[in-house]
């Protein structure tokens, strides 16, 4: 019987030479030079770019590594799509502004000194909220627009401390923060540069630090910050894609290049636990362990 098989396989090769020809035209097709390499060589290539937020199916992969593609930390996203671009203006508009904030960003407007977006704003509310800040310290006053948003997420007897070298932008928040009906005992406005005045600031003494100032000077503004925080107090970055540019590696602008350097340093900081927000011009957080 034995021979017989042995007899009939060697007589009858067309089966073998099929699934010779159908593996190695698989190969060929994945441009893998030794079949026997194959699968392992397969197993890193990249998946697919499957939508964002989608699964990818489970025999999505090449024939010969169907069910075994895993994801891979290169993931390619696809381009962003029109949806995609209008629910990020949508999710930046779902709150409004109060009459306080929309005279104060025009107060921004007139002075050219740039406030934060509508979801940042909404962003510094929630995060002040979240660690029930009682004590706050916002580097770059401008006209107080993202004061205010602090200060209505602050507890209601919390005290904002805002700096900004330009004392024409602190009389113009001050007035602000007064036509809103904020207490002047719960603002202490300071005029200085950040550098000079920080220094001086307590340890462990703050809930949050808000940092929207020279972005050149941003990380020196980190290092302060994480000092004057308490264990379970929160940093939070403006401008932390700087106009979209640090996602791009070609850019190599001195601004940009800070920025970068700074959220892979709060990233792999050992005592923070990091998220970058892709709202306004990007907002970086960081809680202190």
């Amino acid at each position: 019987m034995d021979s017989q098989r042995l007899r009939t396989t060697v007589v009858s090769p067309e089966p073998i030479r099929a699934y010779l020809r159908s593996h190695i035209s698989l190969c060929q097709a994945a441009s893998v030079k030794h079949p026997r390499r194959g699968r392992q060589d397969l197993q890193r290539r990249e998946p697919p770019a499957w939508r964002i937020g989608e699964a990818a199916p489970r025999n999505a992969g090449h024939p010969i590594t169907s069910g075994c593609c895993q994801p891979s930390r290169h993931f390619r996203r696809p381009p962003i799509s029109t949806e995609r671009a209008q629910s990020w203006a949508y999710s930046e508009d779902f709150l409004t502004e109060d009459d306080s904030l929309l005279a104060a960003r025009r107060r921004a407007a007139e002075f050219g000194c740039g406030a934060v977006s509508v979801g940042t704003g909404s962003a510094l509310r929630m995060l002040a909220a979240g660690v029930q800040a009682e004590a706050v310290v916002e580097i770059g006053t401008g006209a107080g627009v993202s004061g205010l948003w602090l200060l209505g997420g602050m507890r209601p007897t919390g005290v904002l401390t805002t700096i900004d070298v330009e004392s024409a932008y602190q009389q113009a928040a001050r007035n602000e923060f007064l036509a809103a009906g904020i207490p002047s005992a719960r603002t202490r406005l300071i005029a200085g540069r950040a550098l000079d005045v920080l220094p001086r600031m307590a340890d462990g003494a703050y809930d949050l630090v808000f940092v929207d100032a020279d972005p050149l000077e941003a990380a020196e503004y980190v290092e302060q910050a994480l000092r004057m925080l308490r264990r379970g107090g929160l940093v939070a970055v403006a401008h932390a894609l700087w106009h979209d540019k640090v996602a791009d590696p070609a850019r190599r602008d001195d601004v940009t290049v800070t920025m970068r350097e700074l959220g892979r340093t709060m990233r792999s900081h050992d005592e923070l636990i990091t998220a970058l927000l892709p709202i306004g011009d990007g907002l970086l957080t960081a809680v202190k362990k």
